[in-house]
């Protein structure tokens, strides 16, 4: 804890202040060089004056998701409920690519601030309005969201050696085809038939593939009336 002379020569720090800075040494220095001693230099502070407002680093990670899903934005309640989802999930993708590490942070994350609750309130009432039951409208939000997390997080993964060593994805899938094409057709026949459809799709077709094979298999959950 700070001591009473470090409180009175420092300026005042609020949680918000607090949550602001650390979203700035996200986006600069990423999840792995986010620190409480930088977030407290952002700030203009001492390190200890931040113990006044989170316990440890994991409690920051709490308040930067929930700041990252201030900016989520909800199923619009126009259209069917595929078409709603659907709108949702893209724009969730865009979302945590936008900002640096920001799947990093969310992920497998449960940190009830008053933006993921209103974001979450916001999908169950779609979800229970277009005939889920209330089980299957829960484990609905908890899916889609793994589903999009998931994705994002394999998507800014490093796609090979070569990626660190400057080639472009584009580069690295183009010779991923060709390698597979130069298999040898009697040992690799689907791998060899397959190259094109197993390299060229762009990561936004993969990730609507993904997305509406979910909506087909929860569509299933519902009256035939309500699909």
């Amino acid at each position: 804890m700070p001591t009473h002379d470090e409180t009175d020569t420092q300026p005042a720090l609020t949680r918000d202040a607090l949550v602001v800075a650390a979203l700035r040494v996200l986006e600069r220095d990423g999840l792995a060089g986010l620190s409480m001693r930088k977030v407290a230099a952002e700030v203009g502070v001492k390190a200890a004056s931040l113990y006044w407002h989170v316990r440890n680093k994991d409690e920051l990670l709490d308040l930067l998701n929930d700041a990252i899903m201030a900016d989520a934005v909800a199923p619009p309640r126009e259209g069917d409920w595929r078409s709603q989802f659907l709108d949702y999930g893209r724009r969730y993708r865009r979302l945590l690519l936008d900002k640096r590490d920001a799947a990093k942070v969310v992920a497998g994350r449960l940190a009830p601030g008053p933006h993921l609750l209103r974001l979450l309130e916001e999908q169950l009432d779609r979800l229970r309005e277009a005939g889920f039951s209330d089980a299957d409208a829960a484990m609905t939000t908890y899916l889609l969201g793994a589903y999009v997390q998931g994705f994002v997080l394999q998507e800014q993964s490093p796609i090979s050696a070569d990626e660190a060593r400057g080639a472009s994805r584009g580069e690295i899938a183009a010779a991923a085809g060709d390698r597979f094409r130069a298999l040898p057709a009697e040992e690799f026949p689907n791998i060899v038939a397959l190259a094109d459809d197993l390299t060229q799709p762009a990561m936004d077709a993969r990730f609507d593939f993904g997305l509406e094979r979910i909506l087909d298999g929860l569509a299933a959950l519902l009256p035939p009336d309500k699909r």
